[in-house]
């Protein structure tokens, strides 16, 4: 993993924070705090790059839909194909979640 050349008690330290945030708004306040709006947009990004390459999109496609470098989709075309499965891993928990959220919500509905 190319991150491990970071590994320390910095790094450790940036993790624990973010483990330790409890919901959305959390999230917000502190990427805020931590980051540029334009690291953010670029972490979500590759995500939703990420994403749309899961679901069998096309360059052209994403590159339409979100602004994303045909360099940025083939890094993260690389990382799904030969990284750490890391996107993978959390799209999945993402879908799933999403999923009992859509299960949950329509047993509310049908009470």
């Amino acid at each position: 993993m190319q991150i491990d050349k970071l590994r320390g008690k910095e790094l450790d330290r940036l993790f624990d924070a973010i483990l330790s945030l409890q919901d959305k708004e959390e999230c917000y306040r502190f990427f805020d705090d931590l980051c540029t709006i334009n690291e953010i947009q670029s972490l979500s990004q590759r995500l939703e790059v990420a994403r749309l390459l899961e679901e069998g999109s096309k360059y052209h496609e994403i590159e339409k839909e979100t602004g994303a470098s045909t360099a940025t989709i083939s890094r993260v075309k690389r990382c799904l194909n030969y990284g750490n499965d890391a996107y993978k891993m959390v799209l999945e928990r993402i879908e799933d979640k999403q999923s009992e959220t859509n299960i949950e919500d329509e047993n509310t509905e049908e009470s």
